[in-house]
């Protein structure tokens, strides 16, 4: 079963200076919120799937730990 402080660690290494909160407690249904310079000039797309590679496999199908990940990615203010 995955926590919220591992999905944050897994997500840090690709962001190392990113805002990052996610919440959740129940193994599997999760809420993320990604804020990264990185970011700036691309889509939300481009900016979700950045944050899924994060994830390392962790949501692939049937064999992930982690079910639902809602999640929004923006850059900076």
């Amino acid at each position: 079963m995955i926590d919220a402080p591992t999905i944050e660690a897994l997500i840090r290494e690709s962001f190392p200076d990113a805002d990052i909160t996610v919440e959740g407690d129940d193994g599997a249904h999760f809420a993320a919120k990604v804020i990264d310079e990185s970011f700036r000039g691309k889509n939300r797309v481009q900016q979700q799937r950045a944050v899924y590679a994060a994830l390392k496999g962790k949501m692939d199908g049937n064999n992930g730990e982690l079910h639902a990940l809602a999640l929004t990615t923006k850059a900076p203010d």
